[in-house]
């Protein structure tokens, strides 16, 4: 059931990623163009490790189904849905293949990930210091997120656009984001502990 599970999600977040690249490859008209595009964003990185990672797990590879890689990647997919309905949300009009892709990347995966986390992975083997391991994903995309758009002149999102806001208030807005990912992930860990614990009790 797992596996199939897994198998499931990892379709949905394929069926997001291709819908995707269809929707800009008709504007680029260009694979390479196409693929450019579409690594600049963290919702479409997010969502293509969750594809490789749930592909992994329902192939039967058992390095793909380690606890500590899914509480973090659902802890980063979550953070996808989460900045997204909360400050993206509604500033562009979709339709079409970006409406359905919206919908899958934002929403589904997300939603089928955390679920996947609490009902199928082993609980208890979280620890303290998993919340810093994680946050150095989202680090190292802000920094190339960052490098990228001083060179090309265009930054992925609003609140990260240095040409807009400043250096002071895009510091601001991803230590505002930073912080929210760490208590996110140390609420995952006393989560974690707590459902891995036979009696009920939590502690760190």
């Amino acid at each position: 059931m797992r596996r199939t599970a897994a198998a499931f999600i990892a379709l949905v977040a394929w069926a997001g990623l291709v819908i995707q690249f269809d929707a800009v490859l008709g504007r680029t008209e260009s694979w390479a163009g196409a693929a450019w595009v579409m690594v600049a964003y963290f919702t479409v990185v997010t969502n293509l490790v969750v594809a490789v990672t749930f592909t992994g797990i329902a192939a039967g590879l058992a390095t793909f189904a380690a606890p500590r890689l899914a509480a973090g990647l659902s802890l980063s997919i979550l953070l996808v849905g989460c900045v997204y309905h909360l400050l993206l949300r509604g500033l562009l009009e979709l339709s079409g293949g970006d409406l359905t892709a919206d919908w899958i990347l934002h929403t589904a995966t997300p939603v089928l990930v955390s679920l996947y986390w609490i009902l199928s992975v082993r609980k208890g083997a979280l620890t303290r210091r998993d919340p810093l391991l994680w946050s150095l994903y989202p680090l190292v995309y802000l920094v190339y997120a960052l490098g990228r758009g001083a060179i090309e002149g265009r930054y992925a999102y609003p609140f990260i656009d240095v040409r807009a806001l400043g250096w002071p208030a895009t510091l601001v807005n991803a230590v505002v984001i930073a912080l929210g990912f760490l208590a996110a992930g140390y609420a995952l860990v006393w989560l974690d502990r707590r459902l891995g614990q036979p009696d009920g009790r939590a502690s760190l």
